[in-house]
């Protein structure tokens, strides 16, 4: 029989409440447990006292006959000074997902976009600058080669 130390949920829907008990691993999550342990409210503030409450006593007792904490059950074992913490690592938490990549990469061609229509319009105002001011628009055009054939003839 493989003992465990393990959260089992109570309370009502979208509100959990957490009995810490000792438990046969083969067991359901809220079956059969062998010694109530204490409480966990996750909806209480983390500084509140009554967040966790455990009987330290019986944890150190059910930890010396080979019962294994889950992860949650370390973690708050640790806070009152029972046992380590898990060490976790998981280096793909903070990457975004696949809908952010593709709305980091369409935000990044739009950007390109812009800079190139800036860059073309930089270069054709520049081009007009440089251009001399002596051209003819094309309607002044026709007229001048109309006067200048009147003065051949």
């Amino acid at each position: 029989m493989a003992l465990v130390i393990r959260l089992s949920r109570g309370g009502a829907k979208k509100r959990p409440f957490y009995r810490i008990v000792a438990a046969d691993s083969r067991s359901p999550r809220d079956g059969r447990y062998i010694e109530k342990l204490g409480t966990y409210n996750p909806l209480l503030a983390k500084d509140s006292g009554d967040r966790v409450s455990i009987v330290e006593d019986r944890v150190k007792h059910w930890l010396a006959e080979g019962a294994k904490p889950s992860d949650r059950v370390a973690t708050l074992l640790a806070g009152f000074g029972i046992g380590e913490a898990p060490k976790r690592n998981n280096p793909n938490r903070a990457k975004p997902g696949k809908k952010a990549l593709e709305r980091i990469e369409e935000q990044k061609q739009k950007e390109e976009a812009k800079k190139a229509a800036e860059e073309e319009a930089k270069a054709e105002a520049a081009a007009a600058a440089a251009a001399p001011a002596e051209e003819v628009p094309a309607e002044d055009a026709p007229a001048e080669e109309a006067a200048a054939e009147e003065e051949k003839a």
